[in-house]
């Protein structure tokens, strides 16, 4: 996501130098305009802001200390990290980049590539005011809706709230879909029921799981990843560590976390996240056969 991102911020006027140790992607944003460094240190010596998207928060605090990125940007530079880390981490990486004089942000994002190439994302925006404030219009070049949500560590906490509606949301359009199939529905009517009824979400109209309903959904491409099911798996991770270190019984949310984990972990470690409906329905296919559900009042199925 980071390559379309950056690619966006050079069509708005900034100048953008980048890395990645990817050296095919960095070749694709060079494409774009973006002036490819050696190094990840060598792309901050001379910036202004400093943007980073990495898979966990041990990269990103490996990046900031370790690997020299604060000693090397110059004082005062903001740095904004758009991962999908824990709470935590993000604070600690926020405290890291205070105490090496620098200001800082959180912003993880919502919209997948399609809305980073879009610049249609949506930033949940972590840290105090006047660095959102300077961040704003540059967070604006690559989203249409930008969210402040509170203090350091806040946007990371947004981020894995919402992605654990969306893990159970899709889990729960699956299993409608699969149930649908055994009743002898076709996907087309349930779809235009749902997508109009309170059954409405965007995991239904949007990434819809099963092909035909939603042409441009990954359904349709055979799964092909728009948001990879292991990234997934990994935020409702976070999302359940965080519920555990709460004390918050969020059992939807723990369910879908294990179901994600068992899915990433197996078919769909190069899946789109939607591709769930698979695992489901083939355990529907193999499931044994439940009494019926049977009226308290007089005994006859209900």
């Amino acid at each position: 996501m980071g390559g379309p991102m950056a690619a966006n911020l050079v069509k708005a006027g900034h100048r953008v130098t980048g890395f990645d140790l990817v050296p095919e992607l960095l070749a694709t944003a060079a494409e774009s305009g973006v002036e490819p460094a050696a190094t990840a240190v060598a792309a901050v010596t001379a910036a202004d802001v400093v943007l980073t998207m990495l898979p966990a928060g041990r990269h990103v605090l490996g990046l900031y200390r370790d690997e020299g990125l604060l000693a090397a940007a110059r004082p005062g530079t903001l740095f904004i990290d758009c991962s999908t880390i824990d709470v935590a981490d993000a604070r600690t990486a926020h405290e890291a980049a205070v105490a090496a004089g620098m200001r800082t942000l959180d912003a993880p994002v919502s919209g997948g590539v399609v809305g980073a190439e879009a610049a249609t994302l949506t930033f949940m925006v972590g840290g105090a005011q006047p660095e959102f404030a300077d961040a704003e219009p540059l967070l604006a070049a690559m989203g249409k809706k930008i969210v402040h949500c509170g203090g350091a560590g806040a946007g990371q906490a947004a981020k894995i709230c919402n992605n654990m509606i969306l893990g159970i949301s899709m889990i729960a359009v699956s299993e409608a879909f699969v149930l649908g199939e055994s009743l002898g529905l076709s996907h087309q009517a349930l779809f235009d029921v749902a997508s109009t009824a309170s059954g409405q979400c965007w995991a239904l109209t949007t990434n819809c799981p099963v092909p035909g309903p939603v042409p441009a959904s990954p359904a349709n491409r055979d799964y092909a990843p728009g948001f990879a099911a292991p990234l997934m798996a990994k935020d409702l991770g976070l999302a359940a560590n965080a519920a555990r270190a709460c004390g918050v019984p969020a059992r939807l949310g723990l369910t879908a976390a294990e179901l994600y984990a068992a899915y990433a972990a197996g078919t769909g470690a190069h899946e789109d996240f939607s591709g769930i409906v698979r695992t489901l329905r083939n355990g529907a296919a193999t499931a044994p056969t439940s009494e019926p559900h049977r009226d308290a009042k007089d005994g006859t199925p209900a």
